[in-house]
């Protein structure tokens, strides 16, 4: 069974939460930072990168829209698994864009370093795609028969 957009969506929601809060919550203090800001143990930090997660997920949702009708044109309806992937470049750079420039509420224009933000959303990416692609049939044994859903 394909993943229906539904079911895309309610993946996407799921794992970003679970795993990328996760995630964020562990990797924000060993982030690096720069003299203008500290990214250690505090406050600070954890609205960064919590926001960058929430931008994620919200623009997450547009691109799942935008794949579902570029998938349209493709035979099997669906990604390659590679393309899951590599789908990280555009979401990222588009994330990293409106974060760089101060378009997410709640975080001031360059106030993130660029390597903080990219080894915090690539190692959440990663280990996201991982488990989807491979461990997370196991205990959502009906998630594949299910188009992908959650509930």
């Amino acid at each position: 069974m394909l993943p229906t957009l539904n079911g895309r969506i309610q993946t996407r929601i799921f794992m970003l939460v679970v795993f990328g809060g996760v995630i964020t919550f562990l990797i924000t203090p060993l982030l690096p930072g720069n003299d203008d800001v500290d990214l250690g143990f505090d406050g600070d930090s954890y609205q960064a990168t919590y926001l960058i997660l929430l931008t994620t997920l919200v623009l997450g949702i547009v691109w799942e829209l935008i794949y579902h009708g570029i998938q349209q044109f493709r035979w099997e309806k669906d990604w390659p698994t590679m393309f899951g992937l590599i789908t990280i470049v555009n979401e990222a750079a588009l994330v990293w864009l409106l974060v760089d420039i101060g378009a997410v509420p709640g975080i001031e224009e360059d106030s993130v370093p660029f390597w903080a933000f990219f080894i915090d959303f690539s190692v959440i990416w990663f280990v996201i795609w991982v488990w989807t692609n491979g461990p997370m049939r196991v205990p959502f044994i009906r998630w594949r028969f299910f188009g992908g859903r959650i509930v």
